[in-house]
């Protein structure tokens, strides 16, 4: 007979003690770190974002003038 079955139910129902632990709650310290974080991590995201913005349309730009100058030529 094979046990390949039975090993899987055995490994399964071995997880179930790990499954039901409760994190201790964070403290006022903590908690207000976490936020700190989340406000810096924040921030830093959006001046990336910005740099991408500002190059994505400093490279528009030069590319825009390169076209209308290329048409003048052609015209």
């Amino acid at each position: 007979m094979d046990a390949g079955n039975f090993q899987r139910l055995r490994t399964l129902i071995g997880m179930t003690e790990f499954e039901n632990r409760v994190k201790p709650p964070l403290s006022r310290e903590e908690r207000a770190a976490k936020a700190e974080k989340r406000r810096l991590e924040a921030e830093q995201a959006l001046i990336e974002r910005k740099k991408a913005d500002e190059a994505f349309r400093a490279n528009f730009e030069r590319l825009k003038a390169e076209r209308l100058a290329r048409e003048a030529i052609n015209a």
